[in-house]
């Protein structure tokens, strides 16, 4: 099913949910995609969508502002990981949820790291596609994926003018349909502060491939956070959302969580 709601900046952002037999002992998860995809592409179509559903859960996976079936505004100042965890906020408001548990990758990952650290509804946490960048730079890994080259080879006339450095996020959103000039502007404005670590207090998963150039070193960012747990597995950032143990590390971190206050009103 398919729904929508306003921002607070008055765009329209589409989300995805998907249930067969929930379990109410559990509160229902959100899904937040990474940079240039949206939510099916990230989510559905690796079969991450399946596995948690097949345990029993609701899920609501959201296409990020710029992204997918959401608006997609050319303006710098509507972007941005903060802005997107105001989002996020607003998705629970919606679904009216007391409790949920979240997961997001790469992009969606740096959202949900905000996200949490400002909402006490978010009660488990899963990272993907985010390493020592997170805590060494704040945000994505511009080190590895420098904001300028990746405006410059959304922005560019063609795929061959593009910088061969990250030529293949052109290639990837043309692939998925994607309004480049948005991604350009969600690229220029991608968060670069130091994210609040520190104020994540529930338990959290960090998943990464282990040839993932985004998510180097993955314990720096495990350790940062007070108790998360580490898990590496094959594949590069691309590649490790299909390996069949992201969705199995995925779902039975998010099965563990059985306390009272479930959330209601879906």
């Amino acid at each position: 099913m398919t729904d929508e709601f306003r921002t607070h900046d008055g765009l329209t952002l589409r989300y995805r949910s998907w249930s067969r037999d929930p379990d109410g002992a559990l509160p229902p998860v959100v899904l937040l995609h990474g940079f240039a995809v949206h939510a099916r592409l990230n989510w559905e179509g690796p079969g991450i969508v399946e596995a948690l559903v097949a345990r029993g859960r609701r899920v609501y996976a959201l296409d990020a502002r710029g992204h997918g079936d959401s608006d997609k505004p050319h303006d710098d100042t509507l972007y941005g990981e903060a802005l997107m965890a105001r989002d996020v906020r607003l998705l629970i408001d919606r679904i009216a949820a007391d409790r949920v548990h979240l997961a997001g990758y790469s992009m969606g990952a740096v959202v949900a790291l905000l996200a949490t650290a400002d909402d006490s509804r978010i009660s488990r946490l899963v990272v993907g596609g985010i390493g020592a960048g997170a805590v060494e730079v704040g945000g994505l890994d511009t080190r590895a994926m420098p904001p300028e080259l990746v405006s410059a080879a959304l922005t560019a006339k063609d795929a061959a003018d593009a910088p061969e450095r990250t030529r293949g996020f052109r290639v990837l959103a043309d692939a998925s349909g994607a309004d480049r000039l948005a991604l350009a502007a969600q690229i220029r404005s991608v968060h670069r502060g130091a994210l609040p670590l520190d104020g994540i207090k529930v338990p959290t998963l960090v998943l990464a491939g282990d040839s993932d150039p985004l998510a180097v070193r993955p314990r720096v960012l495990a350790d940062a956070i007070a108790g998360a747990e580490l898990t590496v597995l094959p594949g590069d950032h691309l590649t490790v959302v299909r390996d069949p143990g992201f969705a199995e590390s995925l779902t039975r971190f998010l099965s563990e969580d059985r306390g009272p206050g479930t959330g209601t009103g879906y």
